[in-house]
């Protein structure tokens, strides 16, 4: 392994998902698999977030969305109207971002918001996520290139990337994917913006929302 180069561990590994536990719990960014791409995860807190954006050389108005393991690690933080939920129960856990307003804007760090009063969440379809999210509570994770780069599909293209920069890399081959997540940005008034088309497209969401 070359000098600079994070430790890569397999993610199906038990030890190795311990292992991620305590970097993230210690402010490292760790290398990990989704279902659309590869990311990089950290605790939500100002400096392990800075260290994210450096890695990523990205704007810092951008954000980043915190992925979760149910929607009752955010019920207290972000408000879910019913159009919401009913996208929420037929796209998670899947490649579908709800952008939703802020309870509290002022208690999340800008580097999560953007410095606006929503928050950007999602249920991955991984194993991986979902159980860092499930011991850790909600983590600030962004996909794993440098800003205006194509997300990477491998831990050779994570590495390759931002790899001086991590302190640890869950290897789970290929991803599925490939496409990152649709983003969209839901109203307490049920109104709603597509952000980003990416996994599911206008018309998967338009028909989840009617379905009812």
């Amino acid at each position: 392994m070359p000098d600079g180069s994070p430790a890569v561990l397999p993610a199906t590994d038990p030890d190795a998902l311990v292992d991620a536990v305590l970097a993230l719990r210690s402010g490292g960014i760790v290398g990990i698999p989704t279902e659309t791409v590869y990311g990089i995860a950290v605790v939500p807190q100002p400096e392990a977030l800075e260290a994210v954006i450096r890695a990523k050389q990205r704007p810092e108005d951008k954000g980043i969305a915190l992925l979760i393991d149910g929607l009752d690690q955010v019920d207290s933080l972000v408000e879910v109207s019913a159009p919401a939920r009913r996208l929420a129960k037929r796209c998670w856990p899947g490649a579908l971002t709800l952008v939703l307003p802020l309870r509290h804007p002022e208690l999340m760090p800008d580097a999560v918001t953007g410095g606006r009063d929503t928050l950007g969440l999602r249920i991955p379809d991984h194993p991986v996520p979902r159980t860092l999210a499930r011991e850790l509570g909600p983590i600030a994770v962004t996909s794993a290139n440098r800003f205006g780069e194509l997300p990477a599909r491998t831990v050779a293209e994570l590495i390759d990337a931002v790899g001086a920069s991590l302190a640890l890399v869950l290897d789970d081959g290929p991803v599925r994917g490939g496409v990152a997540s649709t983003v969209v940005a839901l109203n307490v008034d049920g109104s709603w913006t597509l952000l980003r088309e990416g996994a599911l497209d206008r018309t998967a969401i338009s028909a989840a929302l009617e379905e009812g």
